[in-house]
């Protein structure tokens, strides 16, 4: 059975990512950004997220989701140290 969910993961992962591209993706900067709510998006928010700030030498941490069509999910991008994991 690993090999339905493999299957079922790329297909989340094919809807997610249609759904960004559709309905305006991802928009951000060194702060944070927004990602743009499509089913199935939850599932790899912090991965966006995470690629997104990781340009800045940041982790991302998820802030808001709100689940429904046309909303977003927010995030914060953060530098390592005092208030995060520390970078080695």
């Amino acid at each position: 059975m690993p090999f339905v969910s493999r299957q079922r993961k790329f297909a989340t992962l094919g809807t997610a990512m249609l759904g960004l591209w559709m309905w305006g993706g991802m928009k951000g900067n060194d702060t944070g950004g927004i990602i743009a709510w499509a089913p199935g998006v939850e599932e790899t928010a912090l991965e966006i997220a995470s690629d997104h700030c990781a340009r800045y030498g940041k982790y991302a941490v998820i802030t808001s989701v709100h689940p429904w069509p046309g909303d977003y999910i927010g995030f914060a991008c953060r530098r390592s140290g005092r208030f995060g994991p520390v970078s080695r």
